[in-house]
């Protein structure tokens, strides 16, 4: 009991720490106009050195600092969506559509080409490699845009669409991945790739169509009822957590049918957007926000081993590479003929950052074995996450200023 006691002492310590930390760092880096994000990410990058080197967290803490890192992209998600322009997101969405497309198809062609052809990886690990350059981190670099100001901007509406569809693909693309690789490593008939495949992707279709007429359902007959419900309490801050809470409840839904809480916790902010006066941020949310957001970049850069960095440098430069190339192209360029050359340039930067759906995929394939994800990939991808997640923020928001000036 008594050790208990201590461990649980020095885990509210570390979480107490950490939270004064996030907040001097923002205000430090605020001055040098480097995103605060960045700073994050580093902090928790020494928090797992630490760990490493003194045995800071017990298995209890780790599932502390990752319960906290969820709950952060769902109210980083849910504010995005709070604060969006939703005509002004489906008028970009034919546009994001043929921007999505180039992104997936391209992304994943570059991952399955540089594992199996220049790091000489079988087909299944060079699988899991597309599967993860596919994805895209949404947090990451929305993070930048909403705190330049940028994402109600027509290039910012097009980035949150693309970024929706390119998550609601990485997930469905990692079911259909899972279904189908035990298929090929069990010397099974290639003809029962297909039919796997599709039976997984038809049963996402149906559960992503199910959660969409949810939300229509929510939109049109619940949301307004519901906020004038909450507004008779005649306590503004009450009011809005009340719909903060709610919006963790939708994202919690998507959760449970398969989807990341970020697109679910989006998907959220989105259906109270619908009268900006109606649903005000105040203070109440504001200091939630500022409390759990950054424990969402402190739990990127925790996950981050020291051990497989230096292991995985050689390997990982050249993944990181092709996944700086292949969503500069693969997104950049379908988004020339309606963004122009500098809302291109900052679209396709925005799709580069690989953090968690990259990084599932990969900790998923380990788990299978060697056959999927040999060490030496899985480190690589390491280098790839903390390469991109810590280098695109900074490039990113100095863009957007320039573009601002």
């Amino acid at each position: 009991m008594i050790h208990s006691a201590h461990a649980y002492s020095l885990l509210v310590l570390i979480v107490g720490l950490t939270i004064i930390a996030a907040i001097l760092l923002k205000t430090a880096l605020r001055r040098v106009c480097v995103p605060g994000l960045v700073g994050f990410m580093m902090l928790g990058f020494l928090l797992r050195v630490f760990d490493n080197n003194w045995s800071l967290l017990s298995p209890e803490g780790e599932a502390v600092f990752a319960f906290l890192g969820k709950v952060g992209v769902v109210a980083l998600l849910f504010r995005i969506g709070l604060e969006s322009n939703l005509h002004g997101l489906l008028r970009q969405l034919p546009r994001a559509g043929s921007i999505w497309a180039g992104n997936v198809l391209l992304s994943g062609a570059a991952g399955y080409a540089a594992a199996h052809w220049l790091l000489g990886l079988d087909p299944v690990p060079s699988l899991f490699a597309a599967t993860a350059f596919t994805a895209t981190s949404v947090g990451v670099s929305m993070a930048v845009w909403r705190e330049k100001k940028a994402l109600d901007t027509p290039n910012g509406e097009l980035l949150v669409d693309v970024a929706e569809l390119d998550d609601i693909s990485g997930v469905g693309l990692m079911a259909v991945l899972f279904a189908v690789v035990p298929v090929f490593h069990n010397g099974g008939d290639a003809g029962r790739v297909l039919p796997e495949a599709l039976r997984t992707a038809g049963w996402f279709a149906v559960k992503l169509a199910v959660f969409t007429f949810f939300c229509v359902l929510f939109s049109r007959y619940v949301e307004e009822r519901l906020t004038r419900l909450f507004k008779k309490l005649r306590h503004p801050e009450t009011t809005m957590l009340l719909v903060v809470g709610t919006g963790f409840c939708i994202a919690a839904v998507a959760g449970w049918l398969g989807f990341s809480l970020a697109i679910g916790a989006l998907f959220a902010g989105l259906l109270f957007s619908r009268d900006p006066d109606a649903v005000k941020i105040d203070t109440s949310f504001e200091s939630l926000y500022g409390l759990l957001t950054p424990f969402f970049f402190v739990g990127i850069g925790m996950s981050v081993d020291p051990g497989s960095l230096l292991h995985g440098v050689g390997l990982g430069a050249v993944l990181l590479g092709a996944a700086v190339l292949s969503k500069l192209l693969g997104a950049g360029a379908p988004a020339l003929q309606s963004a122009g050359t500098s809302g291109a340039l900052l679209i396709g930067l925005s799709m580069v950052p690989r953090a968690e759906i990259a990084m599932i995929v990969m900790q998923r394939g380990r788990r299978l074995g060697d056959w999927a994800v040999p060490p030496e990939l899985f480190s690589a991808m390491v280098v790839v996450s903390i390469g991109t997640c810590i280098c695109v923020p900074w490039l990113l928001a100095t863009l957007l200023d320039r573009q601002g000036r």
